[in-house]
């Protein structure tokens, strides 16, 4: 839970945002991914991901649809000692993926940026630092957040590779998907948005 650290946890080198041309690989950071129902790992079966970072050496995402079942934002304050919460306290706590399950990440709205957010989207940031749960809960934070711990990360090529093997699907992402949808319709949700249905999804099963 320490990963919520009180001086700057992300910056742009970190999420490496601007890609580099040289790379010549078409960037999924923006996008939403769509497990396919093939997917064979169970820790990513019917998941939903915001890209954040994807370029020619790594990929990086938060799952934005599986909820922690017993931890919510007040009892995460609790842990680190923020104090108790004035606003807030009953939002769920996300399971952003099995990488780094101890850090914490914050998918928000860009109506509230800290020096240390990183631009995700033209209407989507990513925070890392414990001040912006210090706004969440005094009510003054984005009007839409996703608060996760660990996230989903891929090594070179990885990620390119199981998409050419049909293991995701992939759409941009709006705010409307990612912070208003009910999570547990939102994998069947983003497959009506492309217009396909899954049962007739025809794909190689993988993992990420």
């Amino acid at each position: 839970m320490g990963q919520f650290k009180k001086t700057s946890t992300v910056s742009k080198s970190d999420f490496a945002i601007e890609c580099d041309m040289a790379d010549n690989i078409n960037s999924l950071q923006g996008q939403l991914l769509i497990a396919s129902p093939h997917m064979d790992d169970t820790r990513f079966q019917r998941s939903v991901i915001m890209m954040c970072q994807h370029d020619a050496q790594s990929a990086m995402g938060l799952v934005i649809n599986k909820q922690a079942s017993l931890l919510k934002l007040g009892d995460l304050y609790e842990k680190l000692d923020i104090g108790a919460p004035r606003f807030a306290a009953q939002d769920p706590v996300h399971i952003g993926g099995p990488v780094d399950s101890n850090r914490g990440f914050v998918l928000h709205s860009q109506d509230h940026m800290l020096p240390d957010s990183v631009v995700i989207t033209h209407e989507i940031g990513l925070t890392a630092s414990v001040e912006i749960l210090r706004d969440i809960t005094g009510g003054v934070g984005p009007s839409h957040t996703i608060v996760s711990l660990g996230c989903a990360g891929w090594s070179a090529g990885q990620l390119d590779r199981e998409m050419s093997e049909n293991v995701w699907l992939n759409l941009p992402a709006s705010t409307d998907l990612v912070f208003e949808h009910d999570r547990e319709t939102l994998w069947q949700q983003a497959f009506d948005t492309i217009g396909i249905d899954p049962a007739y999804f025809a794909g190689d099963s993988g993992s990420a």
